[in-house]
């Protein structure tokens, strides 16, 4: 299968995977990795320091109008939507929140799905509310992957439970198969 994109979403306990995750990346992935963890507005700024230690990938918050690169994970900034535009280039944007987060899962699932179609994979990790499932369905609609944490490892199991409810889902892994499917899709 042929990955353009990854985009990871993940709230309640997704920090603790990706922590985990990371350091078993391989270092010339051909495809971007986009994570949108929510957060509140103004912290976690030290994010992309915390995360760059971790991996071999470059690590660094999503600019407006930035144009995506292969090898790169973007981390989506606090307090915006992150947008991905045709020309895939990200758009902030500040419109109200869904699912009471500013990111949401959601909305950079659906415009992500928009760009790339049958290209995409979406992840959704630990975290306890339902963000990341409509945005999965649209994924689905266009051709794209969605994968879930096995809910018995997450630490908060209710948002990729509620994802194995609503949507068909084609890969649920546990934590240490993560980095291994990711690798996988670089090949």
């Amino acid at each position: 299968m042929a990955c353009e994109a990854l985009i990871i979403g993940g709230s309640a306990g997704s920090l603790d995977v990706l922590l985990k995750v990371l350091p078993d990346l391989n270092g010339d992935l051909s495809f971007p990795i986009i994570i949108v963890v929510h957060r509140k507005r103004g912290t976690d700024s030290l994010l992309p320091d915390l995360l760059s230690g971790k991996t071999r990938l470059r690590v660094k918050e999503a600019d407006e109008k930035e144009t995506i690169k292969a090898g790169f994970i973007y981390i989506a900034p606090s307090d915006y939507h992150l947008l991905i535009e045709n020309d895939r280039s990200f758009s902030l944007d500040f419109s109200e929140k869904i699912n009471y987060s500013r990111p949401s899962i959601d909305a950079t699932f659906e415009a992500a799905a928009e760009v790339y179609k049958d290209k995409l994979v979406c992840m959704l990790l630990s975290g306890s509310n339902s963000d990341g499932v409509n945005g999965l369905k649209v994924v689905k609609a266009f051709g794209g992957i969605a994968v879930i944490q096995d809910p018995k490892s997450a630490q908060v199991s209710y948002m990729p439970a509620q994802a194995a409810e609503n949507v068909k889902i084609d890969y649920t892994l546990g934590i240490k198969d993560a980095a291994k499917f990711i690798n996988l899709l670089s090949s």
